[in-house]
């Protein structure tokens, strides 16, 4: 598990190898990635928007950006929690991810960054 705290939000990940799709031109390794957001602030948070960077063995960098997180903007009291699960799909056996989340802060009104730290993703077999 990587976890990291800004702000007084953390944010914990663990992944998971799922698999490969191979074609007679192109294989693809899918990974799966949990992630809980932890508000340890005292003030009440909303997600609104998120930013990745997912990068691959092969010197690939994708960002994708987009509003929340799976379709949603949780409202984040202090002392609760959000946990939700996705995954991408790399060219390489080997990558890694991180980025931000964009969080309003409800009793300041202002918008700030929390940092989402560097998770490694990797199949079994590519490691020694």
């Amino acid at each position: 598990m990587v976890q990291q705290v800004t702000k007084g939000i953390k944010i914990s990940v663990t992944t998971h190898y799922e698999g490969f799709l191979g074609s007679d031109h192109k294989t693809s390794y899918a990974f799966s990635y949990n992630i809980t957001i932890e508000n340890n602030s005292k003030d009440t948070v909303q997600l609104i928007s998120r930013c990745w960077n997912i990068m691959d063995a092969l010197n690939s960098t994708q960002v994708v950006t987009g509003q929340g997180v799976i379709g949603m903007k949780p409202v984040l009291d202090p002392g609760e929690s959000h946990s939700y699960s996705s995954g991408c799909m790399l060219l390489a056996p080997v990558g890694a991810m991180n980025g931000t989340y964009t969080m309003i802060n409800f009793n300041s009104k202002k918008a700030f960054k929390v940092q989402i730290p560097t998770f490694k993703l990797w199949a079994d077999f590519a490691m020694n």
